[in-house]
């Protein structure tokens, strides 16, 4: 822990944001230049089938390639993805959940846990932040990837209860007695580290992905009933995102996330300017 004279010195002469991230590497042990440097294990937590892929599809690539465990839960059964009344939700969710094993066969994705909610009705309640509690205690990752609640102008709830669950659920997942049950499951408590949060537009960490774009982009190309009767407007939109966040780092592609210490997420009037 840095002396407090040193402390006073520093944020003194750093505008906010230094001041925060120098903090956050010196009396955290986080370095947001390369939060992924010391994780062994993701847990990258999406609302739908195809989320991970479509937000950071390739940081999820270069972290396989890495030697990198990576392990999707997805919330919801994606059933309502759909404008055809010839396919029923029932009949859509298992299309989807065969999608997205083959989407996450090309990233490098082996695990793939499910919880099926339904599609535009995941519930922000105690059970589903219980339920990823136990996934976090199971999984024991050293970093829970999930979406940014708070994105500006977001419409879908999935998205936004999905975010907040989230980022509860690694706040608790220390503490013995919340969710307790866990206990007698033999799953002891686990304290992640950092969260990331994707689909966000104050990230804190861009990646340049330029050279895994292409596979970025058959993976997501695996979810036919989502991409294919439109795909050239989805590539658009998905080449514009990435050139996006690229430009930002001067590259042609990048995947921004905001990166968040777990001890920032209670009561930290900073958290937002890191």
């Amino acid at each position: 822990m840095m002396p407090f004279e040193m402390l006073n010195q520093m944020i003194g002469s750093l505008d906010q944001k230094e001041a925060v991230r120098l903090l956050s590497q010196n009396m955290l042990g986080v370095d947001l230049d390369n939060p992924f440097e010391n994780v062994k294990k993701v847990l990258c937590i999406q609302p739908h089938p195809d989320d991970c892929e479509l937000a950071i599809g390739g940081i999820l690539v270069k972290l396989f390639l890495e030697g990198k465990e990576i392990v999707y839960l997805t919330l919801t059964d994606g059933a309502m993805g759909t404008r055809d009344l010839s396919i029923s939700p029932k009949e859509l969710a298992e299309i989807r959940k065969k999608e997205q094993e083959k989407a996450a066969k090309v990233i490098g994705v082996k695990k793939l846990i499910w919880f099926n909610y339904k599609d535009t009705e995941l519930p922000y309640s105690l059970e589903v932040r219980n339920r990823i509690i136990s996934v976090i205690r199971e999984e024991k990752p050293d970093i829970v990837l999930a979406p940014d609640p708070w994105l500006p102008y977001e419409a879908h709830p999935d998205h936004k209860n999905a975010g907040l669950l989230a980022l509860e659920a690694v706040f608790f997942a220390p503490f013995p007695y919340i969710n307790k049950d866990d206990l007698e499951k033999g799953l002891t408590p686990h304290e992640v580290p950092l969260v990331g949060l994707y689909y966000t537009a104050r990230p804190n960490y861009i990646e340049d992905v330029t050279d895994v774009f292409d596979i970025k982009l058959k993976a997501l190309r695996e979810h036919r009933s989502q991409f294919e009767s439109n795909w050239h407007q989805w590539e658009l939109f998905i080449r514009a995102v990435g050139m996006f966040y690229g430009k930002k780092i001067g590259v042609m592609y990048g995947e921004g996330i905001k990166i968040l210490p777990k001890l920032l997420l209670h009561v930290t009037p900073f958290a937002e300017v890191i």
